[in-house]
């Protein structure tokens, strides 16, 4: 198949991840899959791609808002590659409507297949029942949640809209070593046990929680090294946090790390504790392609795909005495953290290693074909 995957994000987010995945994943399959992004965007999202290995890329304006001559010049282009596509694969809003305009213009219609990434309801009003009940053949969720918000609001039948979680790179982390000087830069020396998030530092995250968390296992003579991945806006406000509880010698603020295969294996234990859902999830599906142990909050698809005791120990989103439980059970117990690390690599592999996802949207793709 022919495939064109459209994504308009300004930087590397989830959905650049899992459309550039994707991209790759269906290339290995033999189909002929082309990403094309935003201009403007070489350092943040092109280089990223090729980094990746997609090499078939193409840029659009895509820009922000409405912008009558930029919208027009897509609208022409996409139009032009309909005739050269079999399956168009929309990722974002921006897109999907030009995309849909073009193939209203068309004398070569060809299905349209959305990926919804975010958990935010879609407003069920006139324009949105057209783009998605009519424009649209195909709408993916990732999560059952999000699907079924898609018919308690009357934009599509069920037939319509199918849940296809995220997933990651399987290889990536096969037969990645611990290595020592990764824990060190993360902060564990001497042996000592490593607690990892990975995620933006943003409100919703829930560094704070994790920080309440450390106080309380700090008072019960409990003193893991824990290390945050990731930039963002509350950067003072966590270390501020983390200072006035006097844990300073505690926490590691890592910075971005561009390749996660290399950090994930030196934890000991993974933090994912959003105080709501985020959409696609994106990195659980990395703690389980790393085979770390897991402490995810109950929110978003976490309790869809994930068992608590078995493949993860779950707890109540915003709960800093539940997470600090798991991670002092988790820590005090090795066979533990083994067991739940081999059953979410194992989980990870069944349903969710990037091979497995492309072969699901190939079948997906080759019966719009046949519609």
């Amino acid at each position: 198949m022919r495939i064109l995957q459209l994504l308009s994000c300004r930087g590397w987010s989830s959905d650049a991840y899992w459309a550039a995945r994707m991209t790759l994943e269906l290339t290995r399959r033999g189909h002929v899959v082309t990403l094309g992004v935003r201009a403007g965007t070489e350092d943040r999202v092109i280089e990223r791609a090729r980094r990746m290995g997609v090499d078939r890329i193409v840029t659009f304006h895509f820009a922000g808002g409405v912008d009558p001559v930029g919208d027009a010049a897509d609208v022409r282009r996409l139009r032009r590659w309909l005739g050269e596509t079999d399956v168009v694969h929309v990722h974002r809003g921006k897109e999907h409507w030009l995309a849909a305009l073009a193939n209203r213009m068309s004398r070569h219609p060809r299905p349209i297949v959305r990926t919804r990434h975010i958990a935010q309801a879609v407003r069920p009003h006139a324009a949105n029942r057209w783009l998605y009940g009519r424009a649209t053949a195909l709408t993916l969720t990732v999560s059952d949640a999000m699907r079924r918000q898609y018919i308690a609001a009357g934009l599509l039948p069920p037939e319509r809209v199918v849940t296809l979680p995220g997933g990651a790179d399987a290889d990536a982390y096969e037969g990645v070593p611990a290595g020592p000087d990764v824990r060190a830069s993360l902060g564990a020396h001497d042996g000592a046990p490593l607690v990892g998030l990975v995620g933006g530092l943003r409100v919703m995250k829930g560094h704070r929680v994790v920080v309440e968390a450390a106080a309380h296992l700090a008072a019960r003579g409990h003193r893991p090294q824990f290390a945050f991945v990731g930039t963002g806006s509350m950067e003072s406000e966590i270390r501020r946090a983390i200072a006035a509880r006097g844990l300073e010698r505690q926490f590691t603020l890592a910075g971005f790390v561009s390749d996660l295969s290399v950090v994930l294996p030196a934890l000991d234990v993974a933090l994912y504790v959003p105080l709501e859902s985020d959409g696609m999830s994106r990195v659980i599906f990395e703690y389980l392609a790393a085979g770390r142990a897991v402490v995810a909050s109950r929110v978003g698809v976490i309790p869809e795909i994930l068992d608590d005791d078995r493949h993860a120990l779950l707890v109540p989103a915003g709960d800093a005495d539940a997470l600090a439980a798991a991670v002092a059970r988790l820590l005090a117990d090795p066979s533990l953290r083994a067991r739940l690390a081999e059953a979410g690599r194992r989980l990870f592999l069944e349903r969710f290693s990037g091979a497995r996802l492309a072969a699901a949207l190939e079948a997906h793709y080759a019966r719009l074909g046949r519609a």
